[in-house]
């Protein structure tokens, strides 16, 4: 839109943002009735391939874990291309294992997930859990009719839009 003169005038402050904003999500996943992933936020919301975006999974403490589980992480094409990552990783950086975590807190798990370059997936769906590495256990999702999953305990985290 142009201003008399034929000066262009500014977009609305509202219509300009300096980025994709976070992708949101709640959850609500049981897992084993110990641990609930709550919800999760990626910054930012759409991830360009050789870029990465900062991805934090909260969980509510249920129960105190007797067993020091991982966070898995399984990322993968949304139309079902060969492309995967694998994240798994100890919770809170390693700094605060599940052995530790006590009933009521919501522990905050961070990390980051860099896309290769040339990936070609418009969609990434993020799946997400815990496993028990010793065993080769991941805790059951004891509520899979009210949340998105794969049934193989794994959790629908988000699907990310990939591009530009």
């Amino acid at each position: 839109m142009e201003a008399p003169g034929g000066d262009k005038s500014p977009p609305p402050a509202q219509a300009v943002v300096p980025q994709v904003p976070p992708l949101s999500t709640t959850i609500g996943a049981n897992l084993g009735g110990k641990v609930e992933l709550t919800s999760s936020s990626i910054v930012p919301g759409r991830i360009a391939p050789a870029e990465q975006a900062k991805v934090t999974l909260y969980f509510k403490v249920l129960e105190e874990l007797d067993k020091e589980y991982m966070v898995f992480v399984h990322v993968e094409d949304a139309e079902g291309r060969s492309f995967r990552l694998n994240l798994d990783h100890r919770p809170a950086g390693g700094t605060y294992p599940t052995t530790q975590w006590r009933k009521s807190e919501t522990v905050k798990d961070e990390f980051f997930l860099a896309l290769p370059s040339g990936i070609s997936s418009k969609r990434l769906n993020l799946w997400a859990g815990l496993w028990e590495p010793q065993a080769d256990v991941r805790l059951t999702l004891r509520n899979p009719d009210s949340v998105k999953n794969d049934g193989n305990n794994r959790v629908l985290v988000a699907q990310l839009p990939v591009g530009p």
